[in-house]
């Protein structure tokens, strides 16, 4: 399963593209805008919504989030941060529960900075 996410804010808009893969098909699409938001928020909310979504599909083992917002990923694993706990705490029930559902089911994270270069963040496995 791919979660592909690209976001971008310009003049205090923020737009969240999104996708969920399965082999060859698109499962979804989503396009979201919020205002009033900052650019790692942004990102959080569309890693966090498609994070929720894939945990809910059946038969799924393994999840690869593509996006360009690493360091916003590394601010879900520290709760400490007040403005990003929301996000975290939600975004950890949810792999808690993927991971509770089988025991070798993973996530990785992709940094995707432009379309040539990608490099692999395992965060959790």
């Amino acid at each position: 399963m791919l979660i592909i996410i690209d976001t971008s804010v310009k003049n205090n808009i923020a737009t969240l593209v999104s996708y969920i893969h399965r082999d060859q098909e698109i499962i979804t699409k989503t396009i979201h805008h919020a205002t009033n938001v900052n650019s790692t928020e942004a990102k959080l909310f569309a890693i966090r919504y498609k994070i929720n979504h894939t945990t809910y599909l059946q038969n799924i083992n393994y999840i690869i989030v593509i996006t360009d917002a690493i360091l916003a990923v590394k601010w879900i694993f520290n709760i400490s941060i007040h403005p990003y706990q929301f996000h975290s705490i939600i975004i950890l029930k949810d792999l808690k529960k993927f991971f509770n559902k089988c025991p070798n089911n993973f996530i990785n994270f992709w940094d995707c900075l432009n379309s040539v270069k990608w490099s692999s963040h395992s965060f959790i496995s």
